[in-house]
């Protein structure tokens, strides 16, 4: 069997986003992840299925591996001919052991890679405002280790000489020794007044910034029961974090996001949720797929073929447009033949699914659901008229039913089918049993039933009791109806059915409530 090869990457500091391109690609072609706590564990959405997800990282029934036991796993894994991504926190050279391992790989003939990463002791302080250099207060900087015991440190740290070798100071992983830090650096000749700052688990959720100055940092970090992991930067520099903070002024910052969309869709809502400073966790509880029966798929098929006959084409979502336009293709109809249909759209997002495949949807209604299309378009409908309605197997009726009312021809075809989904992040649902969810998103009737079905499939015993202790999110009225049915209440409900409106409503709950969440 042919060797494989190991890649060797930083993950960056902690926002997935912070990943090199070059990173991301070892991720996505790998054959088996290993990693640890301080990688993103959002990172794991870009593998290929299939791909074998190993963590090394401290678990409650075990400690973190040994070091020398990961050295031989990205052998072990490269000698089976697979290739293997080691995602590694922050930049692996950079207290990373990434040359242990490195050696351990040479001296079996196998092939590597170190693909650097952002490193946590420029971003970190970035993110809480601090840049660690200034032309006018800190020309270079020094990144030592304080994750060592007082000897140690002694040992490996010419205090003489770091103290005041460099205008910025950066320790990482020293919180437990910051008293003893600050004690060296004062006595060796840093002015007991020099600012100091901890940022903790910074660039992601959790981030959370304590400022100080070396007389007074060890006090300031007991009375905030400050831990690890963090950053910590002595410094000129650190006053610059009054004026510059950005990332923890954002509306959503500190706020973790469950997104229950299906996973196609989802990326959209996480990446709003990441641009306002929130962390989105995304928990797909819904898949779309093709009818499976083959009766559907006739009826599906003998409906589009009878496309000359419809007076309207009525779409009420953009999966709806998606698999009628996958259906066309299949079938090999020419949309053409549907020239005699005017186009109606149930929201600006159909409607804006429809204009990239070059059709205009009659005007939206003002409100974005089945009801509001009929409201908007009844002076418009004529008895006899013959509509096709391209929807999924779960759509509710009251469109078929009301354009029965009113003497219309509605023809449903069910274009795809909505399904639970069946792979699901175990970290997410640690989450929610530790309530480290802020906000749930629901943006419809079929996400609401589909989590609280996967949390009672994933042993929790009371779903809806579980979810009510966290604020809701609905998209609109009619989620908000089946989040009600369910046993559960929805803190908040958008003003119009959309994203723009969910995101809005969210905004505004978490900054009436910044202290409670």
């Amino acid at each position: 069997m042919n060797k494989g090869k190991v890649y060797l990457v930083g993950a960056g500091p902690g926002d997935p986003k912070l990943i090199t391109v070059r990173g991301l690609e070892c991720l996505k072609q790998c054959d088996v992840v290993v990693y640890d706590r301080l990688a993103s564990p959002r990172l794991l959405r870009y593998l290929k299925p299939g791909t074998e997800k190993i963590y090394v990282g401290k678990l409650p029934d075990r400690h973190t591996m040994k070091q020398e036991d990961i050295n031989q796993l990205l052998v072990d894994l490269a000698l089976e001919g697979k290739t293997v991504t080691r995602l590694k926190g922050g930049d692996p050279s950079i207290f990373g052991r990434v040359g242990e391992e490195a050696e351990l790989l040479v001296d079996n003939g196998i092939e590597f890679e170190i693909v650097p990463g952002i490193t946590s002791a420029i971003a970190v302080p970035a993110y809480a405002g601090i840049p660690v250099t200034h032309r006018d207060l800190a020309s270079s900087l020094s990144i030592i280790t304080g994750h060592e015991s007082p000897d140690k440190l002694d040992r490996s740290i010419h205090w003489d000489k770091v103290t005041n070798a460099t205008g910025t100071l950066i320790f990482l992983m020293g919180v437990a020794k910051i008293g003893y830090i600050a004690e060296q650096l004062m006595k060796h000749g840093k002015p007991p007044q020099t600012p100091v700052a901890l940022v903790r688990w910074g660039t992601r959720v959790e981030q959370r910034t304590v400022v100080g100055t070396l007389e007074t940092i060890e006090a300031v970090v007991k009375e905030a029961d400050f831990k690890p992991p963090a950053v910590i930067i002595v410094g000129e520099v650190v006053l610059q974090r009054e004026k510059l903070q950005w990332y923890e002024k954002k509306p959503l910052f500190g706020t973790r996001v469950l997104v229950t969309r299906a996973r196609a869709q989802a990326s959209e809502l996480a990446d709003r949720i990441e641009a306002l400073g929130g962390e989105p966790c995304e928990f797909p509880v819904i898949e779309t797929r093709e009818p499976s029966e083959p009766a559907d798929l006739e009826a599906l098929q003998a409906a589009l073929e009878r496309a000359e006959q419809y007076e309207w084409l009525m779409f009420t979502s953009v999966n709806g447009v998606d698999y009628f336009f996958h259906w066309l293709r299949k079938f090999r109809i020419d949309a053409r033949r549907f020239h005699g249909a005017k186009v109606a759209a149930v929201g600006p997002k159909t409607a804006e699914a429809l204009a990239q495949r070059g059709l205009i949807a009659e005007e939206l209604p003002v409100l974005f659901h089945a009801e509001g299309l009929l409201e908007q378009l009844a002076s418009r409908l004529q008895p006899g008229e013959r509509v096709l309605l391209p929807r999924g197997d779960l759509a509710r009726e009251v469109l078929p039913r009301e354009l029965k009312a009113l003497g219309l021809v509605p023809t449903e075809i069910d274009v795809y089918e909505t399904v639970i989904a069946e792979e699901h992040d175990e970290l997410a649902l640690e989450w929610l049993r530790e309530k480290d969810i802020h906000m749930i998103t629901f943006t419809s009737s079929s996400t609401v039933t589909n989590l609280l079905e996967v949390l009672k499939r994933s042993g929790i015993e009371n779903p809806a009791r579980l979810l009510s202790e966290i604020p809701i999110a609905s998209i609109g009225p009619v989620t908000s109806k089946t989040i009600m049915a369910a046993g559960l209440k929805p803190t908040v409900e958008a003003e119009d059915s959309t994203l723009d409106g969910l995101l809005r409503a969210i905004v505004d709950y978490r900054t009436a409530n910044k202290q409670t969440l």
